[in-house]
């Protein structure tokens, strides 16, 4: 199989179902950022904490599923779709990583250690993600919205890791200053 086909050439790309859209379609964008998030998250392992990085690597195979979903105007039954477990399980990481650490009390300014940094800047290019998949799910009927609040979640678990992993790591916080 080559990697190039030059069926995109000419600015079109397939579907899951082969239908033929724009690459600038708010579909295409949806999909092509959450591949950047999935990028950055691969860039953050190895974190130097096992726990951890099991947790990205699980996040990653739900990236491919927010894509596969994203790229499937018609799904089926047995399709790849992100269903409320997806959103759960990032909530109980959240919950549990959230534990060691204080509270958060103040906004916190994106940095710390080298790979806290890293889940920082996977965060917000989640939070693009999500405003990619948001003007999607206004411009297109039938898109999964748990797929798009997965996303919101997912940016909420980046932010904690990067505290926890700084936390760890014995970074501190810093706050902005006004």
């Amino acid at each position: 199989m080559k990697i190039y086909t030059g069926r995109g050439d000419e600015g079109q790309t397939d579907l899951r179902d082969m239908s033929r859209v724009s690459k600038a379609s708010p579909r295409i964008e949806a999909y092509g950022t959450v591949d950047e998030v999935n990028a950055m998250v691969g860039s953050v392992r190895p974190t130097g904490h096992d726990d951890v990085d099991d947790l990205l690597r699980e996040v990653q195979n739900h990236l491919h599923v927010v894509q596969a979903d994203f790229a499937n105007p018609d799904p089926d039954e047995d399709d790849p779709r992100v269903r409320e477990g997806h959103v759960e399980a990032v909530e109980d990481s959240i919950d549990e990583f959230d534990a060691e650490l204080e509270p958060l009390e103040n906004f916190v300014l994106p940095g710390g250690s080298e790979p806290g940094a890293r889940l920082h800047r996977a965060r917000a290019v989640c939070r693009r993600a999500e405003r990619r998949a948001v003007a999607f799910a206004e411009s297109e009927d039938g898109v999964n919205e748990t797929a798009v609040v997965y996303l919101n979640r997912l940016s909420d678990l980046l932010f904690t890791l990067a505290r926890a992993v700084n936390q760890r790591e014995g970074v501190p916080e810093e706050q902005p200053t006004y």
